[in-house]
């Protein structure tokens, strides 16, 4: 089975071109190509002689996906993708226009296994792993598609990051590559449901990248009601690992809590988040609740939100509402593929 040439670290394509009889000085020609002008196919690679490319196209494929639809926001300049794989799926991802630049939000998995009852992304199912060239090429399609460079990357959209380590682990290796698309990994953020032994993995990798927790709850109990992988990991197993990982990497965390309105915005809810965050440097990120048919709770717009804003204020919490964007083409993970997919098979 060939080998996906974009899904290849530069340090590996090197040490495997030389094997196959080709001059080492050929892998930063190939590694600009396929990175940085983002070519479609081997043959396009037209910098090198005519047998290297004979020689990468019987050892290697790209592993190209397209674009099945585009949704622009008529509310700000959020863009939605619908992207199609090789074997049919269909997976989502977000552009955001920021003041500091452009940020996209990634999806890791077709589907997600980890089951939380507010996510529109794991209705479905867990299907499959995406390859890292699969994780890469929506940026890559998104770039193209709009004209832009994207300065921040978050690994937040369908699927749970952890539970595909290796392929996100080599796709952050390969963006952040000086050679290639050279994102800083300072502006790169993965969420995580709370995977501890995964945590204590990528706290030894040395990568300066933002570690996001989805929280959602301080206390077990209602944390299980809604994540069902908090069953297997415990609040206070996952914070020491995020403590952990504040030790290693000296870097921030953030704390993803979408509010539920009577259900975790109570003030022993606020209290006990100012305890489990103590002497780490904290962010709460408040995220209003995207209604789906399954887990259709909502609360009283923005006022319940600045409330336990306020709240959360109150006990000494650096906390920010999240910035809706994009809610008329909905947006939010899984939604969009859930509402627009069913139309088109009709």
């Amino acid at each position: 089975m060939k080998k996906e040439l974009n899904g290849i670290s530069y340090t590996d394509l090197e040490n495997e071109i030389i094997s196959l009889g080709i001059e080492r000085y050929r892998a930063k020609q190939i590694f600009n190509f396929v990175h940085n002008k983002k070519i479609m196919s081997i043959d396009e690679i037209t910098n090198i002689p005519k047998k290297t490319r004979e020689i990468l196209a019987e050892n290697y494929t790209l592993n190209k996906i397209k674009i099945y639809d585009v949704f622009e926001s008529k509310e700000d300049e959020t863009v939605k993708f619908l992207f199609l794989l090789n074997d049919g799926n269909i997976i989502e991802s977000v552009i955001m226009k920021y003041k500091y630049g452009y940020s996209q939000c990634v999806s890791t998995q077709v589907g997600c296994k980890m089951g939380c009852e507010f996510c529109a992304s794991t209705k479905e199912g867990f299907i499959r792993n995406l390859s890292a060239s699969e994780i890469l090429d929506q940026i890559y399609c998104a770039e193209n598609y709009l004209d832009i460079k994207v300065k921040n990357i978050v690994l937040m959209g369908s699927g749970e990051p952890l539970d595909n380590y290796s392929n996100v682990l080599n796709f952050i290796n390969l963006v952040s590559d000086e050679n290639g698309h050279n994102t800083s990994l300072r502006h790169i953020t993965l969420s995580t449901c709370g995977i501890v032994d995964k945590i204590i993995e990528l706290s030894k990798e040395d990568l300066p990248i933002t570690l996001s927790l989805s929280l959602h709850s301080p206390f077990d109990d209602k944390r299980q009601q809604i994540m069902p992988i908090a069953k297997k990991y415990k609040i206070n197993d996952i914070i020491e690992a995020m403590r952990y990982y504040f030790r290693k990497t000296n870097r921030r965390i953030t704390f993803e809590y979408t509010l539920i309105d009577g259900f975790n915005n109570r003030p022993e809810d606020a209290k006990e988040l100012r305890s489990l965050v103590k002497g780490m440097d904290v962010h709460i990120n408040l995220i209003p609740l995207n209604p789906i048919k399954e887990f259709n709770y909502g609360f009283d717009g923005n006022k319940e939100l600045e409330k336990f804003y306020n709240l959360l204020v109150k006990n000494g919490l650096k906390v920010t509402i999240r910035r809706e964007m994009g809610s008329d083409i909905s947006a939010s993970c899984g939604q969009l593929k859930r509402r627009v997919l069913p139309k088109k098979e009709e």
